[in-house]
């Protein structure tokens, strides 16, 4: 399967002569976010029984199709593959929490931070492109904007990466998980360095600055609150911090004229 899968099929550079066409194995193990000798020992059929994420990662890595994926789960661990896993929506008393602070930008993330609800507040601070089904990681390591609308970028960050390597221990099983991993490594220098320093981190509150295009910058307040129902979901929530911050935030909520219900 690697040999049918060109570098430029996901996204690497073709550098350097191959003896043979397709992916090296370091290119697959990089995609997969595993180590280069695991996946040998995984070609040669010498890992045991793998886990179902890993093989998700490796099967999205060479480009399997449904029915390929399906196959290797079988000659792998010798049962069909579990089906994708898709997050419990957030719940309805969480949506209402959110629609009751119209000035308080508020939004609900799983542990891939995947974005499940939002307020209107929301929106007007990140623009129309923040919706549900969004993934807040990449934009931040993978568009150039993140750079400029966050001023401390470095900081969050690589607070962004300890989180999800904290994710990934309570979650290791997950395919689509691995696959953000995956890809931030390949695509962002930074990540990849970050990542491979072992950093763990849960983010839970801070200050940052932002440059909005017609606010301007603002320093803002976020606490990150852990939904105590299993359901391993975070309500983020961004407060001024000082009085500039407040005006200029209120302002750009009241000039949407989106105090609309959550989505």
């Amino acid at each position: 399967m690697r040999s049918r899968v060109r570098p430029a099929d996901v996204g690497l550079p073709d550098i350097g002569r191959r003896r043979t066409p397709g992916l090296r194995r370091q290119e697959v193990a990089q995609l997969a976010a595993v180590s280069i000798d695991w996946y040998i020992r995984l070609e040669q059929g010498r890992v045991g029984v793998p886990g179902t994420a890993v093989l998700d990662a490796v099967g999205q890595a060479l480009k399997l199709s449904a029915a390929e994926r399906h196959h290797l789960h079988l000659i792998a661990r010798g049962e069909a593959p579990p089906p994708p896993h898709v997050s419990a929506p957030a719940s309805q008393s969480l949506r209402a929490l959110l629609h009751s602070m119209p000035t308080t930008p508020a939004w609900i993330l799983d542990f891939r931070f995947d974005v499940l609800a939002y307020n209107a507040a929301a929106v007007a601070l990140f623009g129309p492109g923040f919706a549900v089904g969004t993934n807040t990681a990449e934009p931040l390591f993978l568009d150039p904007a993140a750079r400029d609308f966050q001023l401390d970028w470095t900081r969050i960050a690589r607070e962004y990466v300890g989180n999800l390597r904290a994710n990934l221990t309570r979650h290791p099983d997950d395919p689509r998980l691995r696959a953000l991993i995956g890809e931030l490594r390949r695509r962002s220098t930074e990540f990849a360095t970050w990542w491979d320093d072992q950093t763990v981190e849960k983010r839970t509150n801070g200050t940052k600055r932002v440059l909005h295009p017609t606010a301007g910058i603002m320093t803002l307040r976020y606490d990150v609150l852990a939904v105590q129902d299993g359901s391993d979901q975070r309500l983020s929530v961004i407060t001024p911090a000082d009085t500039d911050a407040e005006n200029a935030l209120r302002s750009l909520i009241f000039q949407r004229n989106g105090l609309r219900a959550v989505k």
